[in-house]
């Protein structure tokens, strides 16, 4: 039973994924008093929906765990190099039990509505089960990647078969043992799933749009050795992550342009990144993100890899991307993804020039005409990215000004925490911070510790709210268009611009100019005294 008063709390945090767990943890050590809001029924959030075949993180697990309590690192004991969903979801099980967590989570409810009321500074959030929440600070933990977007093909809902999202995979598991399987889309979902299904099914058939660049990760199980050597300086690498990039440790960066070399040593400086495997190779020449000529013949190596593996020649120059620059793209991590298509009952159809016209009760047709008959058929058709999650919710700050309305033309914030005209509220790891151009973990960790930081400056000085201002927001969103332009990022269709949700404002969304610039910006704008913010003291003080 609901009543009319809301609940109260100094701070609601939205999803109990790594970022909101982690934020429930600052607010209580901080004395805050804090309930998460979690639409599944149970912790993890990206790991809790994506249960799909293969499915593991392209972050090394002893680097993708948090750091913020040295002793949990010597606590928990990684066995891969790069960890399976399964395990990244213990491991986050894991910590909700470790630290009581659970009895502040209220699961498989979902916010509907979060309108700000300047009079009384405060939020009130509504949700799905008609409770009504009112809070100081609205916490927006919800993940980049959060929404699965579905196809826009017609006829999806009359396949009389079997059909999956891999972002939201049926718990209990899927078996494809003897089934004709379709997989649509060759994002990094399937590229994960791919090589699993093709040992399941009877026959694979794989319908690709664009090619991705994928790079092996050459995991494998870690030792004793290893596991504890990284938990015991954990604080120590995490502190040199920080400064790096893209959050992540031993990626050596080679400080030559790829065009200043030979070409066999070029191709050895590859070989020996591809080795390595994971996301090595993205550092092997300095100018590979910027130089056009330089990106190419990075691009142009993994081509040649392709074909090196796969046997029929159509199908590897098939598997080639060509009309965007190498990385610019997320670059994908696979487990014998390119091996997969040698295998007699996998077979690969290109739909770039012969799109998919409808999906029929027995499967799929082209616009060729050409029908192909399923048993199942899998979406991996990936995310409504960074903004989906958010606008999905009837947010209204000032004036009631709606989030959708202000995002209209593409996310505006201010260091992707907060939106002028949202007092309060703070997005952890939103469009403008480097969130999915970094290790998530350490970009998470950075912006809770901001928050929460921020949250006890203004409880030390009577403050009521902190607001981005807009001359602020506007000059930091020209900021990251401007680095983002910088790079060849931008030349891709990649969903890191929107391309992939029809009518999406093509806005490029992640900050690029790095995790250790990023963060040492953020905190001279707390040591300026939250410098681009506008502060308020509390109602009361106001009246004095």
């Amino acid at each position: 039973m609901t009543s009319n008063a809301p609940q109260s709390f100094d701070s609601i945090i939205v999803g109990a994924g790594f970022a909101g767990l982690y934020q429930l943890i600052r607010l209580r050590r901080a004395g805050f008093s804090a309930r998460v809001i979690e639409a599944g029924d149970n912790v993890g959030g990206t790991w809790y929906w994506n249960r799909y075949p293969g499915a593991r993180c392209d972050i090394e697990s002893l680097q993708y765990q948090y750091a913020f309590d040295p002793g949990l690192a010597k606590e928990w004991r990684w066995t891969e190099r790069y960890a399976t969903q399964p395990e990244i979801l213990r491991y986050i099980e894991f910590v909700a039990d470790r630290y009581d967590l659970r009895r502040d989570i209220q699961f498989s409810t979902r916010v509907t509505a979060a309108h700000y009321d300047e009079a009384a500074a405060r939020w009130t959030v509504h949700t799905d089960r008609g409770d009504l929440y009112s809070c100081r600070y609205l916490v927006m933990a919800t993940g980049c990647l959060s929404v699965p977007k579905t196809p826009e093909v017609p006829g999806i809902e009359t396949f009389e078969g079997e059909s999956y999202h891999t972002g939201a995979w049926p718990h209990e598991g899927v078996d494809f043992t003897g089934k004709r399987v379709a997989v649509i889309g060759t994002g990094s979902s399937a590229i994960q799933s791919i090589p699993i299904i093709a040992r399941q099914a009877a026959h694979l058939t794989v319908f690709q749009r664009t090619p991705n660049f994928s790079v092996p990760a050459h995991n494998y199980f870690l030792d004793e050795e290893q596991w504890r050597a990284a938990a015991e300086r954990i604080a120590e690498l995490r502190a040199e992550a920080r400064t790096t990039s893209a959050g992540i440790t031993g990626l050596p960066l080679n400080d030559v342009s790829a065009l200043a070399v030979s070409e066999e040593e070029r191709r050895r400086e590859y070989e020996r990144r591809w080795a390595m495997g994971g996301f090595a190779i993205g550092g092997a020449f300095n100018d590979i993100a910027i130089n056009p000529d330089a990106n190419e013949t990075a691009a142009e190596f993994v081509r040649q890899k392709i074909r090196e593996i796969v046997q029929d020649p159509e199908t590897a120059e098939a598997l080639c991307p060509r009309d965007y620059p190498f990385g610019t793209k997320r670059l994908c991590v696979d487990i014998a993804y390119y091996e997969t298509f040698n295998r007699p009952n996998v077979k690969l159809v290109s739909i770039r020039d012969n799109p998919i016209a409808a999906i029929t009760p027995k499967g799929v047709r082209l616009e060729n005409g050409d029908e192909y008959e399923f048993d199942a058929i899998v979406y991996a058709t990936g995310f409504d990215a960074m903004t989906g999650a958010l606008l999905r919710i009837d947010i209204r700050g000032r004036d009631g000004l709606t989030l959708r309305e202000k995002w209209e033309h593409g996310p505006r914030t201010y260091l992707g925490i907060q939106v002028a005209g949202f007092p309060n509220m703070f997005t952890i790891t939103g469009p403008g911070s480097p969130s999915v151009l970094s290790n998530m973990i350490v970009s998470i960790e950075q912006h809770v510790d901001w928050v929460t930081d921020c949250l006890e400056y203004l409880r030390e000085r009577d403050l009521a709210t902190i607001e981005a201002s807009p001359a602020a927001e506007d000059a930091w969103v020209n900021h990251v268009n401007e680095v983002a332009n910088l790079t060849l990022y931008p030349r891709a269709n990649s969903w890191y611009i929107g391309a992939n949700v029809p009518g999406k404002p093509r806005v490029f969304m992640p900050y690029v100019g790095g995790v250790g610039a990023y963060a040492q910006k953020c905190a001279e704008v707390a040591a300026n005294g939250y410098e681009g913010f506008i502060l308020q003291p509390e109602p009361a003080a106001l009246s004095r």
